[in-house]
């Protein structure tokens, strides 16, 4: 019960109320190690705040936190809902954090993950990489598993199939496929005729644009 409750209490961080804005302010804050951010939702005024940028860093190593926010001694409950960084140097430059309460639907997109090993001799591809669902903002699953112990050639695992975590509702296409089980030599062959549909394809678009070139002379 301790490890469980340390656990819940893992994303709690002391904000800053934030009063200086523009490119210059925030490379200050950064320099600072910590991250500037805005809340907002629910009708609130937008709130500027900074938030120490260590512990956000370890945060977001998983996917659709939400953090318990300590602003000016109130405490408020933010799902993280957009990360900028740096595109070289993939530092975290700003984030957008939407206001939201114990018992609220929020919809998310959640990671699949594959358990076990088809049967031998074939593979598993992967198709949809995360799903969406709705669920309650502070019980965001980290993952969907599907478990594909001796799942045999053929096998197709739709987003219907799934085993959802307890109160979650999909979202996603049902009939979305998620998991296909195939031989290496057949995905190798699909990967080949979609290929050559696509340089066919592109062939057409060329000959079309051909012959609008020869029309308007």
């Amino acid at each position: 019960m301790a490890d469980k409750a340390k656990a819940e209490q893992s994303n709690h961080l002391v904000t800053e109320i934030r009063d200086s804005f523009g490119k210059g302010a925030a490379r200050k804050i950064r320099a600072n190690g910590k991250i500037p951010a805005v809340i907002y939702g629910h009708g609130t005024e937008p709130q500027h705040v900074t938030l120490p940028g260590h512990e956000v860093a370890l945060i977001l190593r998983k996917s659709n936190q939400v953090l318990e926010l300590d602003i000016q001694g109130k405490t408020q409950l933010a799902l993280v809902k957009d990360v900028q960084k740096d595109p070289v140097r993939q530092i975290i430059e700003h984030i957008d954090l939407i206001v939201v309460r114990k018992g609220e639907k929020v919809t998310v997109d959640v990671p699949v993950h594959l358990e076990g090993e088809s049967f031998s001799g074939t593979i598993a591809m992967l198709d949809a990489q995360t799903i969406s669902l709705e669920v309650e903002a502070t019980h965001i699953p980290e993952r969907v598993v599907v478990d594909i112990e001796g799942l045999t050639e053929g096998t197709h695992i739709t987003a219907k199939d799934l085993v959802l975590p307890t109160g979650a509702t999909l979202l996603s296409d049902p009939e979305l496929l998620i998991v296909g089980i195939t031989h290496p030599q057949a995905a190798s062959a699909a990967d080949q005729e979609a290929d050559a549909a696509l340089a066919a394809e592109g062939a057409a678009q060329s000959a079309a644009a051909a012959a609008a070139a020869e029309d308007a002379e």
